[in-house]
């Protein structure tokens, strides 16, 4: 891996660190919040590619649809389900609710007006 290839993966990684709990981001909107508009496919090469020890919030990272993308029935897509559903996000129809929390705007979600 090339230093370059490295500083790419690193703002990748930044950028789905900032995700906070309860909230989900699309693949696409990582990249562009990485500056690295339509590189969707980097980010998740990027996440398979992650060091463990990042302890990065794989799990809110999901595809323009707010569906996960990882085969349905199998392990890992039952896990990403399960720590979003812990964190409150609701699915509907296979789909994240987004009107029940969840954002897949993460730009909007890190600059909103806070509330109360």
């Amino acid at each position: 891996m090339t230093v370059t290839d490295r500083k790419l993966l690193e703002r990748i990684w930044k950028a789905v660190a900032e995700i906070p709990p309860g909230e989900v981001a699309s693949y696409g909107g990582i990249a562009r919040r990485a500056g690295l508009p339509r590189r969707a496919r980097l980010v998740g090469h990027a996440l398979k590619v992650a060091p463990a020890s990042l302890k990065l919030p794989w799990h809110r990272v999901l595809n323009s649809r707010g569906a996960i993308s990882l085969p349905a029935g199998s392990k890992a897509h039952r896990t990403q389900r399960r720590l979003l559903e812990e964190e409150g996000v609701v699915f509907r129809n296979g789909r994240v609710d987004l009107s029940k929390g969840g954002s897949l705007d993460l730009d909007a979600l890190l600059w909103r007006p806070r509330r109360g």
